[in-house]
């Protein structure tokens, strides 16, 4: 049997759900998008400058970046995760060296990566507002359901 989670072994029946962070999410779903990107750009510098470059170093690099933005997606919640993506948006727009057209792509990523943390941090207090008012309303009213319905 595989081994359980801290969040497993913790969980008691009626105990709620907890949210995950929008913020969090969006952050995970552009550095997921710019690893694709990492792999075939590496491609395409591979079939345009392996006469350039030692093909090695090429894919190499290029690999190790795609692996490095999956992995990354796993410490976005961490208070440091954060800083690591945008260390990564300036690594993807560096690129633009190796194949030039990775400036504009790489600016458009970190454009949709300040997006995502901006309204993903929005969405979030949000939650939380419409959390707290719902906790407090169900303190106020108990266990009351509303008309019941025949």
């Amino acid at each position: 049997m595989a081994k359980m989670t801290k969040a497993q072994r913790e969980w008691r029946p009626g105990m709620p759900r907890q949210r995950r962070s929008t913020k969090v999410m969006f952050a995970s779903t552009v550095l997921l998008l710019e690893a694709f990107v990492a792999f075939f750009g590496t491609l395409a510098v591979f079939g345009l400058r392996r006469g350039e470059v030692d093909p090695g170093i090429i894919l190499g690099v290029g690999i190790a970046l795609t692996v490095v933005l999956v992995l990354a997606c796993a410490v976005l919640s961490k208070p440091w995760g954060i800083g690591v993506g945008w260390a990564l948006q300036l690594v993807l727009i560096l690129t633009g060296f190796a194949e030039p057209t990775m400036f504009i792509v790489g600016i458009l990523f970190a454009i949709c990566w300040w997006y995502g943390i901006r309204a993903g941090m929005r969405i979030d207090r949000e939650v939380a507002q419409r959390d707290r008012e719902q906790a407090e309303w169900d303190a106020a009213h108990g266990d009351q359901t509303g008309p019941q319905t025949p």
